[in-house]
């Protein structure tokens, strides 16, 4: 009985949860005459099946790349710095003693719960102000402003489980301090940093508030924002086919990256969670 329910319970989540891209996926490959005039308003495409017309169509369109482009540069470079600094500073606020540091941590945990929309108008004054506007940098800096205090608090924790003889034990081999930090310490924290480069890259790739607030060409425009602007031949009737099939390409590299490394976001994210 316990078996049923526990099956029962499972597959009503997993429906809840992937209907919706279902039925994303199944929309990319309908024509926009059936979307819009309701003449096959099933699940299946069965009488407006398209093929792979509205993906290649939208591939063609050089907004869509461009947009892919900046989003793919710009999460990575933010990802990148992000990871860099949270490990210095994780490293930091767990193993050294100051003054101050849990006054860090709790305004490093008040700025991640910050809501970003209340920032919006202040940066659009003062990108623009000091020509951040519409950059990369002006993308950059916001997502690591967001990322960085969960990705010290992530890393602190798994910082803390690391015996603390074991760098000792590096430098009586002759290891320097940043010797022993780069190939004893990070190698330990790998999960954890893993896992902040993960939450990272989800942000910047997944943002719209910035996105859509802080650009206003193609020249750094990321996807989600890129995809409002997408109204395709005809400015007044939405392409619902094509911005479905641009949903749908613009989600595969997330969805690649958990199935790829589903087992290092889990092993990060409940590795620090328990002492043993």
């Amino acid at each position: 009985m316990k078996k049923t329910g526990l099956v029962v319970g499972v597959a009503a989540v997993l429906v809840w949860c992937l209907l919706p891209v279902a039925w994303i996926v199944s929309l990319s490959f309908k024509s926009q005459d059936a979307v819009s005039n309701g003449t096959d308003p099933g699940f299946l495409p069965l009488d407006s099946f398209t093929g792979w017309d509205n993906y290649q169509a939208v591939w063609d369109d050089e907004q869509f790349r461009r947009a892919i482009l900046n989003s793919l540069g710009i999460s990575l470079i933010a990802t990148l710095l992000s990871v860099i600094i949270a490990t210095l500073a994780a490293y930091a606020i767990a193993r050294l003693e100051f003054r101050g540091k849990k006054f860090v941590l709790t305004v490093a945990l008040a700025i991640a719960m910050f809501p970003v929309v209340s920032l919006v108008s202040p940066l659009f004054d003062l990108w623009r102000t000091i020509g951040l506007y519409d950059t990369w940098p002006g993308l950059i800096i916001p997502y690591m402003s967001f990322t960085l205090p969960l990705a010290i608090w992530t890393l602190s924790a798994f910082f803390r489980e690391i015996p603390w003889e074991m760098e000792q034990a590096a430098q009586v081999d002759g290891a320097t301090s940043w010797q022993a930090f780069r190939k004893v310490i990070v190698p330990l924290a790998a999960p954890g940093v893993f896992t902040a480069a993960i939450l990272t890259f989800f942000f910047a790739w997944n943002d719209f508030v910035f996105g859509i607030t802080l650009t206003s060409t193609e020249n750094a425009r990321p996807i989600p924002a890129a995809l409002s602007f997408f109204v395709g031949p005809d400015p007044f009737q939405r392409p619902a086919g094509l911005l479905a099939a641009a949903a749908v390409i613009a989600t595969i590299p997330i969805v690649v990256i958990v199935l790829l490394f589903q087992r290092k976001i889990v092993a990060g994210l409940t590795s620090g969670a328990v002492k043993g």
